[in-house]
């Protein structure tokens, strides 16, 4: 249990600049070889120390804590499924926002039924290709995908990272299909974010994700219309800043997990009155 920054997710259009209750168990259902939290997401349960704090307790300490929203997170919530529900249920009573930061490796139903409590959801799409996920996860793309458009058809708050792997998933066709599949099935005002790899667990013989690679799918992804393009793990002078996409004024200024400025107005822009896609309240 920690208390993140709602930035860290990183989610950038939902409630920015609020600190969220964050919280996991270990465990999950993916194998990525690239996993930066592999110590407690590759552990198993008997060999951790773990504290005993029912869903009255975790929802108390948000509170307790003065936190807008509770966060599943650093391993994935489908793992801990029923907590997960049973405390999205309190949370949403107590108004507590609930948000999952998951790779949405899940059946449809038991999907459908968690995302009628939860106010936000930030996904991993790893991949558009399904190659990549079995080889270097251990799963499959095609429920990633299905649970990616269930989440926006739902009406809960959605924002999209990839992690840019050198040699794996950096190449402009492949980060150009995933840009594309995003806009055709999400929607151009999805939020997409670009994470810098860092060699870590089973793939320290890969170097970091490079800044103009970085920048280069950012740029691809602009040009194919998406609205609000992200860089992430890496300092980056525009790629952490929300921009209007009609005037292109800066409205969201950010250093690291840090919002210095916030110039929106009820979720508008203030100079051409574009609405922002995002929970901004």
């Amino acid at each position: 249990m920690h208390i993140d920054p709602v930035e860290k997710k990183p989610f950038f259009h939902f409630l920015p600049g609020t600190s969220t209750f964050s919280l996991a168990t270990v465990g999950c259902n993916l194998h990525c070889k690239n996993c930066q939290n592999w110590e407690i997401s590759q552990a198993n349960p008997e060999d951790s120390e773990a504290y005993f704090c029912p869903p009255e307790k975790l929802v108390e300490l948000a509170k307790t804590n003065q936190c807008t929203s509770l966060a599943y997170t650093y391993t994935d919530p489908v793992i801990y499924y029923e907590y997960t529900l049973d405390t999205s249920k309190l949370a949403r009573t107590a108004g507590i926002r609930n948000i999952l930061v998951t790779a949405a490796y899940i059946n449809k139903e038991p999907w459908k039924e968690l995302l009628q409590y939860v106010d936000a959801a930030r996904i991993d799409l790893k991949s558009i290709s399904d190659d990549f996920y079995r080889e270097n996860c251990g799963a499959t793309l095609k429920p990633v995908l299905d649970n990616l458009v269930l989440t926006k058809e739902s009406g809960v708050h959605l924002e999209v990272i990839n992690l840019v792997i050198p040699t794996l998933n950096d190449s402009p066709e492949q980060i150009g299909a995933l840009v594309q599949w995003v806009k055709a099935n999400l929607g151009e005002d999805t939020p997409l974010h670009f994470s810098q790899f860092y060699p870590q667990y089973k793939l320290i013989n890969l170097p970091p994700t490079s800044a103009e690679t970085l920048d280069t799918a950012r740029r691809i992804a602009m040009s194919e219309g998406m609205k609000y393009v992200y860089i992430g793990n890496i300092t980056s002078k525009e790629g952490q800043n929300t921009y209007c996409p009609g005037c292109k004024n800066l409205l969201i200024e950010r250093s690291g997990f840090t919002v210095l400025n916030n110039q929106l107005k009820n979720g508008t822009c203030p100079s051409c009155g574009e609405k922002i896609y995002g929970v901004w309240k």
